[in-house]
């Protein structure tokens, strides 16, 4: 009997199993907000840039998503908060006051001080699209900006004119409905974790 054991056994270690089929690396989920209470934006498209970049997060890259007319640039820093899902399906977006350009995939940990309300209207389909709003924590000439009232008037129209105009290349009409501040803004980034975290639950099986 413990012939026939070790024969069996030397049969089972001499076969070779086949490999197990490849596996895309899983990316480790970035919070919304870390420790310090300041919300962790990724950079897709920074300021001066005529390219309008697109994180993708089934292909785990940047992609191109629109390439500006000439003359035009981004006059601000463009980001998206991965772990949030907004109407369109694609991460929630955050303009961030700085004063230099940082580069797609760079994490700025970002004060959040408020956001502009907004529907768009494209094909006959109208839709919500807000804009959040914040300063990197380490800017110094936007320290002391705490809430979207204390941003110069001037810069706050030149916000709402570039997102309009932007929209109007596009083919689409950008609407801003009304501004908000931090508290209302937080809202919104708890709305996009919910619908996230909705949209990654697995769908039952009907019984």
């Amino acid at each position: 009997m413990t012939a026939k054991r070790t024969s069996r056994t030397r049969k089972t270690q001499g076969a070779r199993e086949a490999p197990p089929p490849p596996t895309r690396p899983e990316t480790p989920e970035l919070p919304s907000w870390n420790g310090d209470g300041l919300l962790q934006v990724l950079v897709d498209t920074p300021r001066g840039s005529v390219v309008k970049f697109k994180l993708d997060l089934d292909q785990r890259c940047y992609t191109i998503a629109h390439i500006l007319p000439p003359g035009a640039l981004f006059p601000y820093d463009f980001g998206s908060i991965p772990s949030t899902r907004a109407a369109d399906g694609d991460p929630l977006d955050v303009l961030i006051l700085i004063e230099a350009p940082t580069f797609p995939g760079c994490l700025v940990p970002v004060r959040l001080i408020g956001a502009l309300e907004a529907d768009q209207t494209q094909d006959g389909r109208t839709m919500r699209n807000d804009r959040l709003i914040g300063v990197s924590e380490k800017s110094r000439r936007y320290a002391a900006i705490r809430a979207l009232a204390d941003v110069a008037p001037r810069e706050l129209g030149a916000i709402e004119h570039f997102f309009v105009s932007y929209n109007e290349e596009r083919g689409r009409r950008f609407r801003v409905l009304r501004r908000v501040g931090p508290a209302r803004a937080r809202r919104l980034v708890a709305a996009g974790e919910k619908a996230y975290r909705r949209a990654a639950k697995p769908a039952r099986l009907a019984p």
